[in-house]
């Protein structure tokens, strides 16, 4: 029985107090700012050494084993038809989507080679968006000034290469060596019959303005992609370094020195390759010029234009081109292809072993059979942009064996 007449007894506190109380203990919680992923890099990130233990006592390297329950059949099936629709719908996604990754992937490829000249202004102390503007600016300065020479240059030769064509026909055509073959073969009235069914067909007559509107549209679409090119190789080279710190980020934090070592050698290798092939394919073309000028060949520009293009295709791109210039020196005759053939030739072997070794010194060496066979896969999978990124990737793939797979297969 409560004894009410306690001196010690009060009055109870009204609920409103013991509220007032229990707050007065405890600080609400105010406003928190909302997680945000930086494209850059913090300035400085806690380091948490390899070895050191988690929260939970176990060690960083320590996984959980697991193992897939096949006490429930229904739950495996489910699972595994999943995984397999989850495949097929990412193999859709990708073959849908294939142009868009070869854009990416030249855009990647350009934006590497420049990257080399970024670093290099950056190491003056400007900071990398200078380095990026500079590099931008210089590159299209030199693209200006190649093609506002070249251009009206290669657009006149062309048009008169056409003028000239019907001229250069005919004369072969009346010349004794073709009057030889068509007494022995019929080679006259086989084009007559043959241009006659041609038009004869009017299936014939729509393919050819068919085609005819697919070059437009193929104009159209060229142009399209090297806008596009141009944009992600800007937006690639001004954020290059944040793109490589989340791509190292994302290998286990133990693995993270070795992986961050050989991207840096991956990329810096394929950007002093890019700008390497790019001097050595100008020297190209400018010999070109000087032996089709030394040789009287008729349309120098865009034939050694031709040469220069010809020679960003590693090993096989300058044999190839020089032949093809040879053949076309024919027409004018055989002594001015043996000129052109004669020095161009011969700078060749100068090229290979005095100027390609100076220029790809700081890029990785692959030896010949490999580079013959990446060229020709490249060249099969993406034609010419597959050829020129062909190279770069077998070094990409020799240096991951050199430094990976090899140390491991001796350690065993």
């Amino acid at each position: 029985m409560q004894d009410h007449d306690s001196p010690h007894a009060g009055p109870a506190p009204s609920s409103a107090a013991r509220i007032r109380r229990w707050l007065a203990g405890r600080r609400l919680p105010g406003p928190r700012p909302r997680p945000r992923f930086e494209l850059r890099p913090p300035a400085a990130e806690a380091a948490v050494p390899p070895d050191s233990p988690s929260a939970d006592g176990s060690a960083p390297g320590d996984q959980p084993a697991r193992s897939i329950q096949w006490s429930h059949p229904v739950q495996t099936g489910f699972l595994l038809t999943f995984g397999v629709g989850l495949a097929f719908l990412l193999f859709g996604i990708i073959s849908a989507n294939t142009q868009l990754l070869v854009w990416i992937g030249a855009a990647l490829f350009i934006a590497l080679g420049l990257d080399p000249v970024v670093r290099r202004i950056e190491s003056w102390g400007a900071p990398r968006g200078v380095g990026v503007a500079a590099a931008v600016l210089m590159l299209a300065a030199i693209l200006t000034v190649f093609f506002s020479l070249l251009i009206p240059t290669v657009v006149d030769q062309t048009v008169g290469f056409i003028n000239d064509l019907p001229a250069m026909i005919s004369d072969f055509l009346e010349s004794e060596f073709f009057h030889d073959v068509d007494r022995q073969f019929g080679l006259n009235e086989i084009a007559v019959t043959e241009v006659e069914k041609f038009i004869g067909d009017s299936d014939n007559v729509t393919a050819l303005f068919g085609g005819l509107f697919g070059v437009g549209s193929a104009i159209v679409n060229t142009g399209f992609s090297v806008l596009i090119v141009l944009v992600l190789t800007l937006y690639f080279l001004t954020t290059l370094p944040a793109m490589k710190y989340w791509a190292y980020r994302l290998a286990p934090a133990s693995r993270r020195p070795r992986v961050q070592y050989l991207g840096e050698e991956i990329t810096s290798s394929v950007g002093h390759y890019v700008i390497g092939q790019s001097v050595v394919a100008g020297l190209n073309g400018l010999v070109a010029f000087v032996a089709i000028s030394i040789a009287g060949i008729p349309f120098g520009a865009l034939l050694a234009f031709f040469a220069g293009l010809m020679a960003f295709i590693p090993l096989v791109g300058a044999m190839t081109g020089g032949i093809i210039i040879t053949l076309v020196a024919l027409i004018v005759g055989w002594q001015a292809a043996l000129i052109f053939a004669a020095i161009y030739f011969i700078y060749l072997q100068v090229e290979a072993y005095f100027v390609s070794p100076r220029v790809m010194s700081k890029a990785v060496a692959v030896p010949g059979s490999v580079a013959v066979i990446a060229v020709i896969a490249g060249a099969a999978l993406l034609g010419v942009l597959g050829a020129l990124m062909a190279i770069p990737m077998a070094a990409a793939v020799m240096l991951v064996l050199k430094e990976v797979l090899i140390p491991r297969q001796d350690r065993r």
